[in-house]
């Protein structure tokens, strides 16, 4: 079982249910998946961006990428419909559980100048972020990168308000501004 988990079962649970004091333990929220995905504008232009960063994702998050494309086709934009201009991941169960534990042990003091996320969440119980590089993962080799790219990581909760989303990633671990602050 990942430690992120296990911490889950048997701390994180108990100091949620404490602090909002839930009428049932289903009400309790848990993380449900981590979707990290990447706007790749280059992909108009050059052809090799979309398979550099398809082999980047897929070191970092441990399975393949789909692509995303092109609804429509916008003129001021060179974009043509069905045209891939993206690529991203869904992480669940034991996936999503290792990649947050790396996410904020390994990855999160890596990026630069970093004090903390700040904790502004969607209103709905999930939290995004964005990373300018994905020099900051261990899993690549910064030999091989041609070009920095960043990305968008979404951490979706069972949360109903941003509070209790907060809550539980700080629990978890999750490096907020406020924790050294």
């Amino acid at each position: 079982m990942s430690r992120v988990l296990e911490k889950y079962r048997k701390e994180v649970r108990g100091k949620l249910q404490e602090q909002f004091q839930y009428e049932n333990a289903m009400l309790i929220p848990s993380l449900k998946k981590i979707v990290i995905s990447m706007g790749i504008a280059e992909a108009t232009k050059d052809k090799n961006a979309i398979q550099d960063c398809l082999k980047e994702m897929t070191l970092l998050s441990g399975q393949k990428p789909i692509i995303t494309k092109a609804k429509k086709s916008v003129a001021n934009f060179k974009l043509r419909e069905d045209q891939a201009i993206g690529i991203k991941v869904t992480l669940r169960n034991k996936r999503m559980f290792d990649f947050f534990d790396r996410f904020c042990n390994v990855v999160a003091p890596r990026v630069r100048d970093f004090r903390g996320f700040p904790e502004k969440c969607d209103g709905r119980g999930s939290y995004s972020l964005g990373l300018q590089e994905q020099s900051v993962f261990p899993e690549i080799n910064l030999d091989t990168i041609k070009r920095t790219q960043g990305m968008n990581i979404t951490f979706v909760t069972s949360a109903n308000n941003d509070e209790e989303c907060v809550a539980l990633l700080l629990f978890m671990g999750f490096p907020f501004k406020s924790m050294g602050q």
